[in-house]
């Protein structure tokens, strides 16, 4: 460790050579003057990726003009090339935009490209002032009697985010393929697609281990060390990764389901290794529910089999209209409603008497429950409409005052009034 510290120390040096700074000073310099002119829109009405070609002009001309002054211009110009990538991403982006959604072209980005392009970037600019090589082969010192370098432990991370970024797509093709061709439904094709990022995540987490020469014995130590944490510090952590496995090969919990979570009906979007993300359509708010949760309290699904559900809405109508014409009517009401179905047909009941009115249900069938609440909304609508246009009264609480005679024995029913 202490041989790499002093290797980046040394770095300073270089820094500190007035041609370098000269360098970092121009290209810098060019950058934020182009950022600047961009914010400020100096150009009119020139497009925004105007900018950068206009600065790389003029960041190419002034390394040519520290050529021709014999001044050192290699940092300025790798720090060119650089920002040209850089602008290459920008149109790549638009490039992908017209293939690719909104949500999978930024996790593409963010994931994939620009890390990418900024650790060769971070590598390029390391060549510039010290030896890769020489960098690599640094010691770090030991772990479970392996020796670290630099290199070694540089090359075993790099492995684990590809391994963690680059098993979606894999796993979502092949989990893609055997839905074709065994014919499984979207919900087992989800739970087969985590299923086989885990695997490919653990395959690649003992593939790091061999990397950096871990033996059996290590392993054994590194798995008592992590029993002793479960008893500890980590306990529920394990628990909620247990639950979600448990989870998967059950099929209780499925991404795709909907399941009701507090009086809202919330839409499974992911299932992790510690937590389901759930949907709420309401707010559109994302909610992430420890996994061990769906076994400790009880859980309503609506699409365990099927997706259908049977809504309700309630409403009363006064004592003088007869109740077979007002059933008849709020069963024809909800008919013409479209997104209700139309079998199992709806079906309204006389639930109550109630002080002032009779109560009635009107039971229906909806294809996706997450859209209950709107298509309730839509049925209140027609039943108002209906009632109005046939004369259908729903009466509100009414209140019958008189006074009251003191002492109690003096009073008299010809004393009410009303």
């Amino acid at each position: 460790m202490k041989e790499l510290l002093l290797e980046v120390l040394g770095w300073l040096g270089y820094l500190e050579r007035p041609a370098v700074v000269v360098q970092l000073l121009v290209s810098v310099g060019l950058m934020l003057l182009c950022r600047v002119a961009r914010r400020r829109r100096w150009l009119g009405r020139w497009p925004t990726l105007a900018y950068a070609p206009l600065g790389l002009i003029a960041l190419g001309l002034t390394c040519g003009l520290l050529g021709q002054l014999n001044h050192p211009y290699g940092l300025a110009g790798l720090l060119a090339l650089l920002w040209l990538g850089w602008f290459g991403l920008a149109l790549l982006h638009r490039l992908l935009g017209r293939w690719l959604r909104p949500e999978r072209l930024h996790q593409l980005e963010s994931r994939l490209l620009r890390p990418a392009y900024l650790l060769m970037a971070t590598l390029l600019l390391i060549s510039q002032v010290d030896s890769l090589r020489d960098l690599a082969v640094a010691p770090l010192g030991s772990l479970f009697g392996v020796s670290l370098s630099a290199g070694k432990l540089f090359q075993a991370g790099l492995i684990v985010y590809v391994v963690l970024v680059g098993c979606g797509p894999p796993a979502a093709g092949l989990a893609w393929l055997v839905q074709r061709a065994v014919g499984m439904s979207e919900g087992s094709r989800k739970a087969m697609e985590l299923m086989l990022r885990y695997t490919v995540v653990a395959l690649g987490l003992v593939a790091v281990g061999v990397h950096l020469g871990l033996n059996t014995t290590a392993l054994i130590a590194v798995a008592g060390g992590l029993s002793v944490g479960l008893g500890f510090g980590i306990k529920e952590v394990f628990s909620n990764f247990v639950s979600g496995l448990w989870l998967l090969f059950e099929g209780s919990v499925r991404p795709g389901e909907v399941l009701m979570l507090d009086g809202d009906p919330c839409e499974v979007r992911k299932l992790g290794l510690r937590a389901t993300l759930l949907w709420r359509d309401r707010d559109n708010a994302e909610l992430l529910i420890p996994n061990q949760t769906f076994f400790t309290e009880a859980a309503t699904t609506y699409t365990a089999s099927d997706r259908m559900r049977r809504s309700q809405v309630s409403v009363g109508a006064a004592y003088h209209h007869d109740p077979t014409d007002v059933i008849a009517l709020l069963e024809a009401t909800a008919r013409q409603v479209p997104r209700v179905l139309p079998e199992p047909a709806p079906k309204a009941l006389l639930l109550s008497y109630g002080d002032y009115e009779i109560n009635y249900a009107l039971r229906f069938w909806i294809a996706n429950p997450m859209d209950n609440v709107g298509i309730c909304s839509e049925v209140n609508q027609a039943i108002w409409h209906a009632f109005k246009a046939n004369n259908i009264e729903i009466p509100f609480p009414q209140q019958v005052e008189y006074p009251m005679v003191w002492p109690p024995e003096q009073h008299t029913p010809s004393t009410y009034h009303r």
